[in-house]
């Protein structure tokens, strides 16, 4: 007999956790949420509560990088008079790095982060179902579980919340490299050079990672097919990401097509390519990660059976309100493809959850979304980029701009810049982007984005008063204009 819930939802993901929440303590609805079983690795047989971004994405990444960020570290401080090894793990040398040793305490917290998830859904009243779910009509779920026992759910409204899934390249030997996901598993590094293939946030992550805790002797590699990495970034921060990545030891290779991965044995592998000529090239490595995209999830989940539309990239396709074109079935999160970020897909599932159960049709908010790149140092940014405000306003185009040595690489002797950057609309004064690349630019960003949300002017920019001695406070003292740029577009202020 199959069970009755007012909501059934397809993952227990950021998005899908947060809508099943809202959904039963804050209107009172009946809340069933069907998961995979946990594991480090997905698959068609693995989730887990928390889904991609705690499990095999941000969070354990960023743990990574809190790893790697030591080697600069211990190279800095140097300069502050500590005597340390001149050798060991990165590129400037260290202390060496037990790559296990961070991956099992890595692997403790995610698992006891795991349980969290499933004790939020506990707590809310939500019945965390395991197993794979797949639609049979557009009011019934059935749920597979991993000894093949199947439970039929009756809903009356269906959220599909399934995320993302990485992709390769389609390329000879494909099979012999890594994804993201193995690469937050990885048990121990090769005794040789690691190439990180793609140029998005993943890619120029883990490629800090690596050269960070990577035994010094050995290259990491940076590979891609465009001539810089972050594209849709602001120019600017491109560039200076770009040559941060230099200046930390990571060999940049733009413009370069992978073609075929020999294996030769273990740790042992051929990578060949095309450079920017055409020229065939060849490189020996011990190992090879592809962070080359990733796309909707949405194979295997009885899409078809109910008629459930995708796009053209195989998203889901949803209105303003998270709406299928199957009535009572929405969709929220990467299974969308719209910005995929884990705390946009929160904001959609709160906005969910009011649409469908608070009686408000409510849309997200995507204006000003703040995000970084945890590259080292990192990006981050909020609001319109130098090119975009060009390209969509009418008027002109106000920019400012500020390179600094940060204080502490006065005395450490590190050579790098940071960058800040602000986007003003100069006929209205509202700022309507601010990008900064350097130390703490997340922390930082988080604060500018609630201003920018505001609809702060350049005015009350200058009218705030720092803190000294601070890198923020540069975002509030940057009075002489870099350029003022002729917009093209015809939107007004």
């Amino acid at each position: 007999m199959a069970e009755e819930y007012d909501l059934v939802t397809l993952g227990a993901g950021s998005g899908g956790v947060r809508a099943s929440r809202f959904a039963a303590t804050l209107y009172g609805a009946k809340v069933a949420c069907v998961e995979l079983p946990f594991g480090f690795v997905s698959s068609e047989t693995v989730g887990g509560a928390g889904g991609t971004c705690v499990i095999r994405g941000c969070v354990p990444k960023k743990l990574l990088v809190y790893g790697a960020a030591y080697a600069e570290e211990f190279a800095d401080a140097r300069g502050f008079g500590w005597a340390l090894p001149a050798a060991g793990a990165g590129a400037e040398g260290g202390p060496a790095h037990d790559w296990a040793s961070l991956m099992k305490l890595k692997e403790k917290e995610i698992t006891r982060l795991n349980s969290t998830y499933g004790n939020i859904l506990k707590n809310a009243n939500v019945a965390l179902i395991e197993g794979r779910g797949a639609l049979k009509d557009a009011h019934t779920v059935e749920v597979t579980a991993a000894d093949g026992s199947v439970r039929l759910l009756k809903a009356k409204h269906v959220l599909i919340a399934t995320g993302g899934v990485a992709t390769a390249i389609p390329m000879e030997g494909a099979e012999h490299a890594i994804m993201s996901d193995d690469a937050l598993a990885l048990q121990s590094l090769p005794p040789g050079p690691i190439v990180v293939l793609g140029a998005g946030y993943i890619a120029t992550e883990f490629a800090g990672i690596f050269r960070g805790t990577h035994a010094a002797q050995y290259a990491v590699h940076l590979m891609f097919r465009g001539d810089k990495v972050l594209r849709g970034f602001d120019e600017e921060c491109r560039d200076q990401v770009q040559d941060n990545l230099t200046r930390r030891g990571i060999h940049l290779h733009p413009g370069c097509k992978p073609t075929k991965l020999e294996k030769h044995g273990e740790g042992d592998l051929t990578l060949h390519y095309t450079d920017g000529t055409g020229a065939a090239q060849s490189l020996k490595c011990g190992l090879v990660m592809m962070a080359t995209g990733r796309k909707p999830r949405v194979d295997g989940i009885g899409l078809e059976a109910v008629g459930v539309a995708l796009d053209g990239q195989g998203a889901i396709k949803v209105d303003e309100f998270s709406r299928t074109n199957v009535p009572d079935v929405w969709a929220i999160g990467d299974v969308t493809n719209r910005i995929n970020l884990t705390p946009v897909a929160l904001m959609e599932g709160m906005a969910f959850a009011k649409s469908c159960f608070g009686g408000e049709l409510t849309k997200p908010d995507y204006r000003n979304v703040a995000s970084a790149v945890f590259c080292q140092p990192p990006l981050a940014t909020v609001g319109y980029t130098e090119e975009q405000a060009v390209k969509e306003f009418a008027g002109n185009i106000d920019v400012y701009v500020s390179r600094f040595r940060p204080m502490k690489y006065t005395i450490s002797g590190r050579e790098e810049k940071t960058l800040m950057k602000l986007i003003v609309h100069a006929e209205s004064d509202v700022v309507l982007g601010c990008h900064m690349v350097g130390p703490d630019a997340p922390e930082i960003m988080q604060g500018l984005a609630v201003a920018l949300k505001c609809g702060a002017t350049k005015a009350q920019f200058d009218s705030t008063v720092g803190i000294h001695p601070t890198a923020a406070e540069e975002f509030v003292t940057m009075r002489s204009r870099s350029r003022r740029v002729p917009a093209t577009g015809t939107s007004k202020l």
